[in-house]
């Protein structure tokens, strides 16, 4: 089968022809329909200092996906082939204390799609049965191809309760953007993102925040002035992983106000701890999706309104997958869906 593999410890993916994955007694086998590119997918693209102390050279990458069921295990019976499914990119080990206790997200032992085994950007994939999830009818392939990122937003957006509350998003990239739109349909008051890439600021007003704006020459306190705030931002989401945004976040949170943080830094942040002494702020670290409460909610918010559609930018065929890649470099961009569709 067509594959995007890493073939080699250097910048670059390269397209091969690769053996078909076979299945076990507890897997699902699925032709792959769409993908979505993730940063991580770029960042083992260019070959950086992460992407080389993780991956292993001959790896299938991808874990953003849609497609239908063609085969699976003799011990899964709640599938059938033809089943639009797309797939947890997390796969757990079951058997620690947080998987026995429910609490799969947390395992200290998970395996990622397209990191630690081979991924979906391939004719086809191989998944656990628990790592299968089925989509409901009317909802699109498109969107159904980016759960994964999706999730990423759901999990930070609700992290903590919006109803009601005024939240900050540092980081307007595809994911900051998707969970500015969900605090939005979850009932927050005002929702505000922050980003220094003019075309990405645009692309969030698309989704309905309340304001967009540029950190380097929009202060975030003429903001909340603007905005009528009486002490500082209720909620924040931390997306973006700089230092600087991060440190301006906690500097207009109010009292006893709550941070999820999902962007991960490309280096250490010195803060203000006694901001958050004194302030009474909660951080929480966030890290994928919650099995599976999380797809439930994406689902449910899509059939209830949520609009994320025009979070998806760019769409291309696999075999232009380097265009992708360079659509994604170039940071005017969002979500970048690769349609796998007529491989042959």
């Amino acid at each position: 089968m067509k594959a995007l593999v890493k073939s080699r410890a250097e910048r670059g993916l390269w397209l091969e022809d690769v053996p078909e994955p076979e299945i076990g007694i507890n897997d699902v086998k699925i032709r792959v329909l769409y993908t979505g590119i993730c940063g991580t997918d770029l960042h083992i693209y260019e070959w950086d200092a992460w992407a080389s102390s993780v991956i292993q050279p001959g790896l299938t990458i991808g874990h953003e996906f849609v497609g239908e069921v063609v085969a699976i295990g003799s011990n899964v019976d709640d599938l059938a082939i033809g089943q639009i499914v797309s797939g947890e990119g997390h796969v757990v080990c079951g058997r620690c204390r947080n998987c026995l206790a429910g609490r799969r997200h947390l395992c200290a032992h998970t395996m990622g799609v397209g990191v630690n085994r081979n991924g979906a950007f391939a004719e086809f994939v191989v998944l656990p049965m628990s790592n299968i999830w089925q989509h409901s009818k009317g909802i699109s392939l498109e969107i159904a191809s980016i759960f994964d990122p999706l999730g990423n937003a759901v999990h930070t957006a609700l992290a903590f309760p919006v109803l009601g509350e005024d939240v900050l998003v540092t980081g307007a990239g595809p994911i900051g953007i998707m969970a500015a739109a969900v605090a939005r349909h979850a009932g927050a008051r005002h929702v505000v993102i922050s980003d220094p890439n003019p075309y990405r600021r645009a692309l969030a007003e698309k989704v309905g925040v309340t304001l967009a704006v540029d950190p380097r020459t929009t202060l975030l306190a003429k903001i909340q002035n603007q905005l009528h705030m009486q002490e500082g931002f209720d909620v924040g989401l931390e997306m973006s992983g700089n230092p600087s945004a991060f440190r301006d976040m906690l500097s207009n949170m109010s009292h006893g106000g709550k941070i999820a943080m999902l962007g991960i830094p490309s280096e250490q942040i010195a803060i203000d701890w006694n901001q958050v002494v004194f302030n009474q702020l909660t951080l929480r670290g966030i890290y994928g999706r919650e099995m599976y409460e999380t797809w439930y909610m994406m689902t449910v918010m899509l059939e209830t309104g949520l609009d994320i559609s025009s979070v998806i930018t760019h769409r291309m065929n696999w075999r232009d997958y380097e265009d992708g890649f360079s659509a994604m470099r170039s940071g005017n961009s969002g979500k970048v869906i690769l349609d796998w569709r007529d491989v042959s």
